[in-house]
Order: structure tokens, then sequence, then C-alpha cells
């Protein structure tokens, strides 16, 4: 037992300050409440009260990000105020996110359906919170943000993920977006996505090992897209449970095959690539 208290008090001692995931959460889920009232405890009443308590949320966030300096290179407050002039655009996108959404799922019988019941909106907010709070150099607690989401959703987005406007996951489990993916504008997948890096050294972590997602671009169910030199060009469809490391053009349809077959033949699935190009193409 002496021993067991000495690691333990060894490990709180070198364990570096931060929040813990209780503060990170509250913070996020505050916030997530009054930016969309499905999910707020109560409703505000006036425009004075909102502001209250926008007010109040970057007082929050402000405290935590002053008491951890070590998680940025910034002073705390400087930071808050940059995060909420930022924070209409992520309203915006989010909601934008949401028109997709139900745009999408012929299922969805109405926006608040979706917002308080679909697993992709929760992990859409709280990557597009935890995307800004990145890009404002802030470390770990963006991840935190995801994370949480993750835990919930069991949807994994890096907070480092580039992803444009109007973004649609359905159904959503299992979807894994990298650090440094790239999607663009109207984009849908669909749940078992990854979009991951190939095998690398650790010295190449600040390098592009995720792919790129151009626009308008449909990834179904299954589908693993790896690598940070990879394209999915716009216009075009991955198909449920492909496997692509080299990229393809834009217009194409990229789908496995299934062919029956008996057990004295030889037919198994084949691998298929279609390219579709426009009348201009």
């Amino acid at each position: 037992m002496d021993s067991l208290i000495k690691k333990i008090h060894q490990a709180h001692q070198e364990c570096s300050d931060c929040p813990s995931p209780k503060v990170v959460q509250q913070f996020f889920e505050e916030l997530l409440g009054l930016l969309f009232p499905e999910y707020a405890v109560q409703k505000v009443k006036s425009q004075e009260e909102v502001s209250a308590r926008l007010i109040l949320l970057k007082e929050t966030l402000s405290a935590i990000l002053t008491r951890n300096r070590h998680l940025h290179q910034g002073e705390g407050g400087e930071l808050a105020s940059r995060f909420f002039s930022g924070l209409e655009q992520v309203f915006d996108w989010v909601n934008q996110d949401v028109d997709a959404m139900f745009a999408g799922d012929p299922a969805a019988k109405s926006r608040t359906e979706i917002l308080r019941s679909y697993p992709g909106f929760y992990a859409i907010a709280a990557y597009r919170i935890a995307h800004l709070l990145h890009q404002l150099g802030v470390k770990l607690i963006p991840r935190m943000i995801t994370e949480l989401a993750h835990s919930r959703t069991g949807i994994d987005i890096h907070p480092g993920a580039t992803i444009g406007q109007y973004f649609c996951i359905d159904h959503g489990t299992g979807v894994v977006i990298g650090e440094t993916t790239i999607i663009g504008n109207h984009v849908k997948i669909y749940q078992g996505v990854t979009l991951g890096a190939l095998s690398v050294d650790k010295a190449d972590a600040d390098l592009k090992r995720h792919p790129t997602i151009e626009d308008n671009v449909v990834i179904y169910a299954g589908a693993t897209i790896l690598g940070g030199k990879t394209i999915i060009g716009k216009n075009s469809v991955i198909g449920g449970n492909v496997w692509l490391t080299k990229s393809v053009p834009p217009g194409s349809k990229v789908y496995y095959q299934t062919q029956m077959y008996h057990e004295e033949g030889a037919v198994t699935d084949l691998y298929v690539f279609k390219q579709e190009f426009d009348e201009m193409g």
C-alpha cells in the first residue's frame, strides 16, 4: 500500500495544471444551450438576458484560460474576446449544417428533431466551437470538447480539421475525421467513414496526413480514405466499404460491386472505378 500511495502522490505532483473535463463540459453545454434553445435548461426571455449570459460565458472562458496559461500563448481575456467575436460565424455555420442534415435526411421531420436528437448535430457543433478555440492557438481544451462529443455520439472529429459549410453527417456512429483533413462545402458522409492517415513517423506529425474532400462529395457507410495526398474530386460519390489511398478526379463514382459465386467458381468481389465527365469536360 505504501508503494501505491507513493506512486499516486508522484502522479499528482507531475500532472500539469489544467481544467477538469467537468469544467470544460459545463462551459460548452451552457454555450450550446444559449446558441440553440433546444439544448437549454431554460429559454432566455429578452435580448438583455442574451447579452448578460454571453458576458458571463466570456468571463468563464477568460477565467479558464487565465488559470491555464500553459495552454496558450496569449492573454486569457483577449483570447476570450476574440473567441466570442468569432462566435456569430460558428452559429451561422452550424445552422447551415442543420439545414444540410434536414435536406439530406428524408426521415427528419423538422429542424427541431435534428437539434434535439441527431448525434451529427451535437458532434458538428462541438467541432465548430472547438475549432474556433484551436484557431486561436488554445491547446487541449478544444480536444476535450470534441472528445466529449466523441464519447456521446461515437463521432470523432479532430478540432484541427478544416470543414466547409453545409456539412452533413447522417447516422454518424464510427465516423473518424483526422486532424489535417480538409472538407469542402456541401459534403455528406455516413456512419463508419474514416478520413484518416497512413502510418507515419511521429516526426511527420506536422505534415498533412489526412485526405482532402472537395465540394459536393457523398461518402457512404464504411468507406475508408487515407493519406495527406489523397484528394476526392468535387461532385464524386464514394460507395460503401471502399478503401482509397489514391486521388480520384472530379465527377467520379467509386464503389464495390458484389457478385454471387459458386463454391467451385473463381468469381469474387470486384473493385469498380467509374469516372463520369460532365458535358463540358
